[in-house]
């Protein structure tokens, strides 16, 4: 078999794959929103003989084997080969599981999640215990089969952050325990800044209008994503062009489902801004866990805490509730959405105490996989945890132990990167540049100059994504084809000059150039 008909088996069965992918993706966006609860142990069934079905096809010997000969075939171009090496990779760590057992794991998994969802409606820890502590113990069973010198904590949180480890988090969380802990209290200590308006009665329906305005203005466009509300809010997609949203509204709290929202809405364009190419593959999934939360976290505390952002909103969401907000002005606003304060939830919690939120879950995670800590009497650890770390006394288990789904279909690893996100998003990366400027500065109404030869340079298109975000208008100069800024219509004028080579391309510009000056000027002095 030619390498080219080895690359074409090889896309047949990352098809088939992504197929059960989507079809198993879609069923646990409808259980985790619109799905009715009587139907759940059906569905888990179905579901789960489904995910064993993809197992086979993804640990076929016959694959393995294609797999084995691509990954060193030099006829293989890199990116072609580094996928073939994550599948690899992926199917040496699945294929030594009994499916039998994976199957019965999935189903599980399945059941855990209804029984959180009942255990966190009736604040009661002692429901989801024994789903908690089987997910566990099955997730030891399976990890121990794979070949690997690490624990089975350790490759966990390799999974979701390649390259990390317990020493390497122990030493990241040491250094933010040590330096926050003591400022919190501090800040705990000091004059509280007012916020009692945030938390009146706000009608959920009244929300939803005003969130339908904010998703416009962050051009979560319909075409391509759409948000529900689930118990707890998560992002998820079947393609660049479909990303699915949820939020959660909460009557007494104004900005939990739009900070969420902000925050989901930053996850789902991480997804949409994947090459289309990748589509269905294992290199649409991003570079790391830590990575898809810095832009998440990005937008949620540099976009939707600031001066600029809410200048534009908080009028809006003033006429939407001027009874809740009548008296409230515009500074006294910016100052209790930037409040820091000791609180139970993690996605309410601000900048400040956010990561100790995490770290308080990363130690009950590596305690529980260590032998340190049991499920048993889980929830008095964790509130044990909470009043050292926070001071905060946990009043039950709906806002303590209960409040996140992760640890019900066993992610284990995961809640550290929240910290790794939100340390990557509060360092600036080159390619977002201009957005930072744009956020800074712009103004709604105002225009950007978005300039590309290619039309695909990443900075530009981030500055185009935020001018977007600040409702500005988008003059796009490229060459012929316009890149990704004509693929995905970012710009309210695109002007192609005829060209395809970056010398001429940049030659034309120069005369557009001058022209937009001189219709500038004649508007604004006359000609």
């Amino acid at each position: 078999m030619t390498t080219q008909e080895k690359l074409k088996q090889y896309r047949d069965w990352i098809f088939k794959c992504s197929a059960y992918r989507m079809a198993l993706n879609i069923i646990d966006i409808d259980k985790q929103t619109v799905a009715p609860s009587a139907g759940a142990a059906f569905r888990d069934e179905r579901s789960s003989y489904l995910a064993g079905e993809l197992f086979s096809l993804e640990t076929d010997p016959e694959i393995i084997a294609l797999l084995k000969e691509l990954k060193d075939d030099p006829e293989v171009d890199a990116e072609d080969k580094r996928a073939v090496q994550l599948y690899y990779k992926s199917v040496m760590d699945t294929m030594c599981i009994p499916k039998e057992e994976y199957v019965a794991y999935r189903k599980l998994c399945n059941e855990a999640f209804d029984a959180w969802i009942l255990a966190k409606s009736k604040a009661d820890y002692s429901i989801f215990e024994p789903y908690l502590k089987q997910v566990i113990e099955s997730q030891k069973k399976l990890y121990g089969y794979r070949d690997s010198k690490l624990s089975v904590y350790n490759q966990m949180l390799d999974d979701f952050e390649p390259g990390m480890t317990e020493e390497k988090y122990d030493a990241f969380f040491a250094a933010l325990k040590e330096r926050l802990v003591p400022l919190i209290r501090k800040v705990t200590a000091a004059k509280q800044i007012r916020e009692d308006f945030l938390h009146l009665e706000y009608p959920v329906e009244e929300q939803k209008k005003f969130m339908n305005e904010l998703l416009t203005y962050l051009h979560f466009d319909p075409s391509w994503g759409y948000q529900n509300e689930s118990e707890h809010p998560f992002t998820s997609s079947t393609c660049e062009n479909d990303c699915r949203t949820t939020t959660k509204y909460i009557p007494n709290s104004v900005v939990s489902a739009i900070f969420s929202t902000v925050h989901e809405v930053g996850h789902a364009y991480y997804e949409h801004d994947v090459d289309p190419k990748y589509d269905g593959t294992i290199l649409s999934e991003g570079i790391s866990s830590g990575m898809h939360e810095s832009q998440s976290r990005l937008c949620e505390n540099y976009l939707a805490r600031t001066e600029a952002f809410w200048r534009y909103h908080y009028p809006k969401l003033k006429a939407q509730f001027p009874k809740q907000l009548g008296d409230v002005s515009l500074e006294d606003f910016l100052k209790a959405v930037n409040a820091s304060k000791p609180s139970f939830i993690r996605t309410e919690a601000d900048e400040l105490t956010y990561p100790l939120h995490v770290l308080i879950r990363y130690e009950i995670e590596k305690g529980l996989f260590n032998g340190t800590i049991s499920t048993e009497g889980l929830d008095k650890t964790w509130n044990a945890k909470y009043k050292e770390y926070l001071g905060v006394d946990v009043p039950n288990a709906k806002v303590g132990i209960l409040q996140d789904v992760h640890w019900s279909d066993g992610s284990f690893g995961y809640f550290p990167t929240y910290a790794l996100g939100t340390a990557f998003a509060n360092d600036q990366a080159p390619d977002l540049s201009f957005a930072q400027q744009i956020l800074g500065m712009g103004e709604p109404g105002d225009v950007l100059l978005a300039i590309s030869t290619s039309g695909n340079s990443k900075n530009v298109l981030y500055a185009i994504q935020m001018a977007h975000v600040r409702s500005m208008k988008v003059i796009a100069l490229t060459g012929r084809t316009g890149g990704r800024i004509a693929e995905r219509n970012l710009a309210d004028i695109a002007i192609r000059v005829p060209s395809d080579e970056t010398y001429r391309i940049q030659e034309y510009h120069l005369p557009v150039y001058h022209m937009l000056c001189i219709a500038a000027e004649n508007e604004f002095f006359g000609a």
